[in-house]
């Protein structure tokens, strides 16, 4: 028989406090739809009067399955719960479900708050039994408790009863600083459990100050917790809270917990996991970690061509998972430690059938291995391998014809003393047959410069035909140059990531001593890779 376990995000709340992290309210409504949709049980939708945002979202609060919950404070010394003007924000948010902090710590209570213990022992019941009392779910985050338990196990365990009895549905265990390692979290859980608290009413919130915050979250639950708390893709303050990305696929797949609990999490929305946090990065206009755990785009890449090898046999080789499961997929890429496993599952990857005996396969990985030895990389930029692997079999068209193209850069003051630049670029095509010239400049909207390379972009797409709709959608999402070698024989790798409207993702690599020419060679396969799945 399955216990019940429960999912509380704080992507909303906590996740906002990451460093140069601002949710604007449109973002927050998209990310609880996400949420809700994902099926966690608790959405904490921020701080009602902390600032403008959170408080304009919950006077527009989302419809949602899970339970939205306001967080908040409890009562300030000196002050009645129904007097205390910063707890009257957050309920009168109207939220069913309230989530107030408070100090578990003797040394924050004395020190931070300048009261005393018994001053914010009473803080804390009178806070949790209003909100009980006007019939809400309550629920209490101790904050800093672990390091609190270890100062001093009375105090911090008092804290605990006095809000467990004033009716609070959960009362959570928090590694406020991150410092906690997993078997104490796991040794003061399953001491406050034998104090008299059941699991079943016990959350636990950790930060991943050590890189523990998952394995702190799985030790509580071991220990007899029953709500975890976390956020998308590890967001929060400092190094960030439990990753629910990676907890929430841990908890489903992984003995003993997928027996052992049920989620409001289901397989069937695990498969769109990584869409999910790949969404939130574009939110954040952020790349996405190709290392995060189950929905990084190298999570399921096997590079070593006796990797790939095994793979093509059979997946559990070397992976954990099947990737589907989390909605992200096998990558074989190509590199100099390719052998020909690779490069067959790559082709098929790609849609090319070509037989195992075929002399162009040691010709293609030739070419790859010569090519990276001059500074150019497939292992991540899967785009450029393909038609690398398609001019070499014959079966790359030629959409045009770049004959010539050439970049000004004009620096200079302007009127107002300032020193500004501009971009030019001038491109000649041939396109069925016909010479084009485009010219285009680096201005943006907002008369801002863009640079050298986006003014070739702008003159690449400007006139090239027929196939100028099909790229009309195309958009240039990051940017990646380095610099190989070293010395007077340096050159420069420059990686291109494109998408387009249909969520298509792809790399592209460029290498020259000089950037610009290393862009525009990575620009160019990214338009005709385009080209090439779209017509």
């Amino acid at each position: 028989m399955t216990e019940r376990l429960y999912i509380y995000d704080t992507t909303l709340r906590d996740g906002q406090q990451t460093q140069g992290v601002q949710f604007s309210t449109p973002e927050k409504h998209r990310i609880a739809a996400m949420l809700d949709e994902l099926g966690v049980d608790y959405i904490e939708g921020g701080w009602p009067g902390a600032n403008p945002t959170d408080s304009d979202f919950f006077n527009e609060a989302p419809k949602t399955r899970a339970r939205f919950t306001a967080f908040g404070m409890t009562k300030r010394a000196g002050r009645s719960a129904e007097n205390d003007d910063v707890l009257a924000q957050v309920m009168n948010a109207g939220t069913k479900h309230v989530c107030l902090v408070g100090k578990t710590h003797d040394f924050h209570v004395e020190t931070a708050l300048g009261i005393s213990l018994e001053e914010n022992v009473e803080n804390i019941r009178a806070s949790i039994a209003y909100v009980v009392a006007q019939g809400r779910e309550a629920l209490f985050d101790a904050e800093h408790f672990f390091d609190g338990y270890k100062a001093n196990a009375d105090y911090a365990l008092e804290c605990l009863r006095v809000a467990h009895d004033a009716g609070a549905r959960w009362v959570v265990l928090c590694d406020t600083n991150g410092g906690t390692l997993p078997h104490e979290v796991y040794q003061i859980t399953k001491a406050v459990i034998d104090a008299g608290i059941a699991g079943d009413k016990i959350g636990i919130h950790t930060h991943n100050d050590t890189e523990n915050a998952v394995a702190c979250s799985l030790a509580a639950i071991d220990a007899g917790a029953r709500q975890v708390q976390g956020t998308l893709n590890g967001l929060g303050e400092r190094c960030g809270n439990a990753n629910l990305t990676t907890l929430i696929p841990t908890l489903l797949l992984k003995e003993p917990y997928a027996s052992q609990f049920e989620t409001g999490v289901s397989r069937e929305t695990l498969a769109g996991l990584t869409t999910v946090s790949r969404k939130l990065d574009d939110i954040l206009n952020r790349v996405p970690m190709r290392q995060a755990a189950y929905v990084g785009a190298s999570a399921f890449a096997h590079k070593a061509g006796l990797h790939a090898s095994a793979i093509l046999k059979d997946p559990s080789t070397y992976e954990h998972i099947a990737p589907e499961s989390v909605g992200n997929a096998r990558i074989i890429p190509m590199s100099n430690q390719a052998g020909q496993s690779n490069l067959r599952k790559r082709l098929q990857d790609a849609g090319i059938k070509v037989k195992k005996d075929d002399p162009a396969l040691g010709l293609i990985l030739d070419q790859i291995k010569a090519r990276e030895a001059d500074g150019y990389t497939y292992d991540s930029a899967q785009a450029s391998f393909e038609l690398l692997a398609r001019r070499a079999l014959g079966q790359m068209p030629e959409f045009f014809e770049v004959k010539r193209y050439r970049v000004s850069i004009e620096r200079r003051k302007n009127k107002y003393n300032q020193t500004v630049s501009l971009s030019e670029a001038v491109v000649v095509l041939k396109v069925d047959g016909e010479k084009r010239l485009s010219v285009s400049e680096s201005m943006d909207e907002t008369g801002s410069d863009r640079g050298p390379v986006n003014a070739l972009a702008k003159a690449l797409a400007k006139d090239l035909g027929r196939y100028g709709e099909v790229i009309a959608d195309m958009r240039l999402v990051d940017f990646k140059v380095r610099i190989t070698q070293g010395g007077t024989e340096a050159v420069t790798r420059v990686i291109i990531d494109s998408e387009d409207a249909e969520g298509r993702r792809w790399s592209t690599v460029g290498v020259s001593a000089n950037i610009v020419d290393a862009s525009f060679d990575a620009l160019l396969d990214a338009i005709n890779w385009k080209l090439l799945q779209s017509t």
